[in-house]
């Protein structure tokens, strides 16, 4: 048995804006202009305390614990991508940055990395002005200019943006870079998650792997091929690879 065998049979599987006065990102003074009730949540397919469907949120807890345990002592970055097209992966960053806004003194960020078919605008409680791009593009837009209210306490939602063509150039760019970081720094209590285009259909996340600490690979039930695996492992590294999501 070769390495890339041996590493797939290791892997662990994981089944606007804020106030610009005061501490910055403080989880009391994020007010919620609307909160999603138990249907709304119900219809996304998102976790929620008390839900009938224990065994999704009871998954997600343990996916966040594992990660709490390879970085227990501050905030990361967290890649999430499907292996192939329709494999789950915004269901499954969604879900991640909800159980992040769930335990206790954490925050989340969730970051519509997905130029292609973004999906994350739909937790948005009100019509975005600017988003991801539009920052890329526009040095005057300020990080807070596009980060919005998801409904769910604790949790911020940052959409794609309006230009969604040339997505290499917007990811290589030193900004991005900057931007992560920003991020990173200004809001230490804050877990970032990107949601990203899947593997089979561009090279974001071997691209957007660089700026992230972790990444999760999201592999669709009888969708994807044990070559396709091992090819996505390599592209975004066994060294931040922190495990695999079967989503069935």
């Amino acid at each position: 048995m070769d390495d890339k065998e041996n590493a797939l049979r290791n892997i662990v599987s994981m089944g606007k804006q804020d106030a610009k006065s005061g501490v910055r990102g403080a989880i009391s003074e994020m007010a919620e202009i609307r909160r999603m009730d138990t249907d709304d949540l119900n219809a996304k397919k998102m976790i929620y305390p008390g839900m009938q469907q224990r065994e999704m949120l009871n998954a997600f807890r343990e996916i966040r614990t594992k990660l709490l345990q390879q970085s227990p002592s501050k905030n990361f970055v967290l890649l999430v991508s499907s292996i192939c097209a329709e494999g789950g992966a915004s269901f499954v960053s969604a879900n991640m940055a909800i159980s992040f806004a769930l335990a206790e003194h954490k925050t989340a960020l969730l970051i519509d990395c997905n130029l292609y078919d973004p999906a994350i605008s739909d937790m948005l409680v009100l019509e975005p002005d600017y988003g991801l791009t539009d920052y890329l593009e526009n040095p005057e837009l300020d990080v807070d200019d596009i980060i919005y209210s998801s409904g769910i306490p604790q949790l911020r939602v940052i959409p794609v943006g309006e230009r969604r063509e040339s997505a290499t150039e917007f990811f290589t760019g030193e900004r991005m870079h900057r931007f992560i970081n920003s991020v990173k720094e200004r809001y230490p209590d804050r877990y970032i998650i990107l949601d990203v285009a899947p593997l089979s259909s561009s090279t974001d996340a071997r691209i957007l792997v660089d700026v992230c600490d972790y990444a999760v690979l999201v592999v669709p039930s009888g969708l994807a091929t044990e070559a396709q695996i091992l090819a996505g492992i390599d592209a975004v590294s066994r060294e931040k690879l922190a495990g695999i999501v079967f989503n069935n």
